[in-house]
């Protein structure tokens, strides 16, 4: 592996052991270089980004289309990505540890795994064999030998689950326990329920998913969060000013939506520079 990617691994791992972190979802190679370019020490993918940017819902990408695309990520950028990798694509311990086996390869300083299993009528993995998927990837990653940081969802808040802050601290607890370098509840919602994720898996690190307006970072950092990742909202962001214009289009026959978008000369300016330092 290229020193530049154990370079990056070295520092995602870093930036997990002190402080607070804010790590933005970009759903292309374009919003991801531009998301670095703004200073952000490290990306994650989001799932539901890049589905929709092929036309597919959430959880609508495959295995190949998804490292694919977790390859795309890392080649354009020069900092470290962590990579939303759903479910491992796989429901057996054994097909989580060969596909996070090829995660890796993609270059990728960390990457998630969940323990929803994509179905209505029983939307969580049992608790045994959610467990056994956890310590799965751990052993992928560390017969790899790569260094990338392993975080372990709990999705209870997002299926409904009937007590999803006991759940998920049952949950985390025991991924933390299995290996897991960052613990993240996706759904957390008040300071009291992050607080409750953090006492109870500390020392391990906390992810905390902020995809509307609430708590701000110096807030999550005083709870103790270490890190904060946005998941779909700054590709919805995009799109919410890609269908307001479309519409006022359409339905009026009015461009006057433009006038609030970014000028060519300042996006083409910056990859048009960008692609010059590339060579």
């Amino acid at each position: 592996m290229p020193a530049s990617i154990a370079d990056r691994r070295a520092a995602f791992r870093r930036l997990h052991q002190s402080g607070c972190f804010v790590i933005p979802n970009p759903w292309d190679a374009g919003s991801a270089v531009w998301l670095q370019q703004l200073g952000f020490k490290a990306l994650a993918t989001t799932s539901s980004g890049c589905a929709w940017s092929k036309a597919l819902p959430d959880n609508g990408v495959g295995l190949e289309a998804m490292l694919a695309h977790l390859e795309a990520i890392v080649a354009a950028t020069e900092i470290p990505v962590n990579a939303d990798f759903e479910n491992a694509y796989a429901d057996e311990p054994e097909g989580v540890a060969a596909h996070v086996t090829r995660a890796v390869a993609t270059g990728v300083a960390g990457l998630s795994v969940e323990d929803s299993t994509g179905r209505a009528d029983k939307p969580l993995y049992d608790f045994d064999l959610a467990l056994a998927r956890v310590e799965a990837a751990r052993r992928a990653i560390d017969q790899s030998g790569a260094g990338v940081v392993l975080t372990a969802r709990a999705e209870c808040f997002l299926v409904g689950h009937p007590d999803p802050l006991a759940e998920s601290i049952r949950r985390l607890s025991a991924y933390a326990g299995a290996g897991a370098d960052c613990l993240y509840a996706p759904g957390l919602k008040t300071a009291e329920q992050i607080e409750a994720v953090v006492r109870a898996v500390a020392p391990k690190p906390v992810n905390v998913l902020v995809g509307a307006p609430g708590l701000t970072v110096a807030e999550l950092e005083k709870l103790g969060v270490r890190r904060i990742s946005t998941g779909g909202a700054l590709a919805r962001m995009a799109w919410a000013g890609f269908i307001s214009a479309a519409r006022q289009i359409a339905e009026q026959g009015r461009f006057d939506a433009f006038a609030g978008g970014v000028t060519f000369a300042e996006l083409d300016g910056f990859f048009r520079q960008r692609a010059g330092k590339a060579r």
